[in-house]
């Protein structure tokens, strides 16, 4: 009698029974010994049970009711808080969704479901090799119709065998979308014209005289490269003009952008020229922008050779020369229940910032708070002691500032003076709004995930409307130390000098910038600013959102 497996159910599984009937009318098996090692397999739980599961999970792949109904639920889940972010203040409802959204279990479970239904858990095996005769070369025909968008792709000559070849494709572009052509193919006509012995600059005329339907003839590469999108988004610290970049490899191709810039960096294949888009531009095809590297390169060798102004460099500043400006990654930043970032105002001597911080302090000094600074000068009358300063000894004042424990510190005449980390760090601590306005050179020891830092830079007008604003406001100079006069057009001058410096070093760690041109606008300006970083997700350097 033949004997079956049943299934967990009751029911008996047709497919191996019908093995094991095969089996006992096989006449090619003779021995006995196989036969009752292939009965017992084919009988044993083990494989009964790897067949229900492979059944189960047959099953599901068929039953088009429960597939995934979309692969991007983490990019759904930003969205939703950058729109529930502006309401969390109005509505209570709005603020609990928010928070709730953002706790690390609840995301965790939609990346793992995005992973699993992009099937991203999959493997990538190598393409099977296709046995080709040695003396013959396998040709793909690719059309593709022409339209005012740029093909997307680039093409170079191979400095070893002189023949043209695919360079780079642009993701998102015409060339990507097909999928047919790839880096590292070999053109060998374009609509039917022979490009042997032809320069890339002869290439690309062909296409631009071609109308209609675009015919290349390819030898394929030996292998594809993996054109997934990274993920990657920076903030541009330098502006660019690809039309005005005498290497970039094709100027139609280029992406520019000004400093401030939020690119989503698609590729990083190429060491000199990475592929970028432009966040929240609807635009499907990337452009060209220098990498990281090659930008580095081009500032290095400006800053060998002269400021802005014309002004040869004669401050050795390690801040300036470490902390080159190209781009730095950066992701959206929540706003957290109870905890601000502080406001750092930072600009050049006389510009303002001081009155625009005092001001903003005294609109709600529950909530706004500076830190007290320390002194080593005597107690002057009408002074008290921690309202004013907080007056140490010169020898335990050096003692702290040799042991890292001021962010900001210096001497006038034969004085200290500094603002201590611990001080910032209680206000923030006691859910307050720490606000300061220290010397630029400060953002070094203040511009760090543990503080996360809003800085506003606080830039003067132009020279005649500077000298206009300040003489109807009747402003005192900040260059005399009884404050008892106008300014001087010097001193005018060189507020302006000195915030070019600024912004030439350290704009780019800025994330607004106020115009001071009149006190009254630049505090509702500075108000708005405040009110938006505690409100709204906004981009902050990726490692101080981890």
């Amino acid at each position: 009698m033949t004997a079956v497996v049943m299934a967990s159910d009751g029911s008996y599984d047709p497919v191996i029974s019908k093995l094991i009937t095969s089996l006992k009318e096989a006449e090619s098996l003779s021995d006995e010994k196989d036969l009752g090692f292939l009965q017992n397999l084919l009988q044993s739980k083990e494989l009964n049970a790897l067949v229900n599961v492979h059944s189960k999970v047959a099953k599901i792949n068929k039953d088009d009711r429960i597939a995934p109904l979309l692969s991007a639920s983490v990019q759904i889940l930003m969205e939703v808080l950058e729109l529930l972010a502006p309401r969390c203040h109005i509505s209570p409802l709005c603020k609990e969704v928010f928070h709730l959204l953002q706790t690390p279990h609840l995301q965790s479970i939609l990346f793992a479901h995005d992973a699993i239904a992009q099937k991203d858990f999959y493997p990538h095996l190598p393409d099977i090799p296709v046995e080709v005769d040695e003396d013959e070369e396998t040709i793909k025909i690719v059309q593709l119709v022409k339209s005012n968008e740029p093909l997307g792709a680039t093409i170079k000559t191979d400095e070893e065998t002189g023949k043209i070849i695919i360079a780079r494709i642009m993701h998102g572009g015409a060339a990507d979308r097909s999928g047919l052509i790839h880096v590292g193919d070999e053109v060998i006509e374009v609509n039917n014209i022979n490009v042997e012995g032809k320069t890339p600059s002869d290439v690309l005329s062909i296409l631009q005289n071609s109308e209609g339907t675009i015919t290349f003839k390819l030898v394929p590469s030996d292998g594809k490269l993996d054109q997934r999108e990274s993920k990657v988004r920076v903030k541009a610290y330098f502006d660019y003009e690809p039309e005005n970049d005498p290497y970039i490899p094709c100027k139609e191709a280029g992406l520019g952008f000004q400093r401030g810039d939020i690119l989503h960096i698609v590729s990083q294949d190429d060491s000199y020229w990475w592929q970028a888009r432009k966040e929240g531009e609807k635009t499907t095809r990337a452009g060209l922008i220098p990498s990281r590297a090659l930008q580095e390169r081009r500032i290095l060798h400006e800053r060998t050779q002269k400021e802005p102004n014309g002004d040869a460099k004669t401050e050795n500043d390690d801040f300036d020369r470490e902390m080159i400006a190209t781009y730095e990654e950066v992701a959206k930043l929540y706003p957290c229940p109870g905890v601000f970032r502080p406001i750092v105002l930072i600009g050049a001597p006389g510009v303002g910032r001081n009155e625009l911080k005092r001001r903003l302090v005294a609109r709600d000094p529950e909530k706004y708070k500076s830190p007290v600074p320390y002194t080593t000068r005597p107690m002057r009358p009408g002074e008290v002691a921690g309202r004013e300063y907080l007056f140490v000894t010169r020898e335990k004042m050096e003692a702290d500032i040799a042991a890292s424990k001021f962010i900001e510190h210096g001497e006038y005449k034969g004085h200290l003076y500094g603002t201590a980390a611990d001080s910032v760090k209680s206000i923030v601590n006691a859910s307050c709004v720490c606000v300061l306005g220290p010397h630029y050179q400060a953002l070094k020891s203040l511009r760090t995930a543990q503080l996360k830092p809003y800085i506003v830079h606080i830039r003067p007008p132009a020279f005649e409307e500077l000298k206009k604003s300040r003489t109807k406001a009747r402003a005192r100079s900040t260059f005399d130390e009884n404050n008892s006069r106008g300014f001087t057009d010097e001193e005018f001058m060189e507020m302006i000098k000195s915030d070019e410096r600024i912004n030439f070093h350290y704009g780019h760690f800025c994330d607004e910038e106020i115009v001071n041109d009149d006190l009254s606008e630049a505090f509702e300006k500075l108000v708005n600013f405040a009110n938006k970083c505690e409100t709204e997700p906004l981009w902050a350097p990726a490692s101080w959102v981890q």
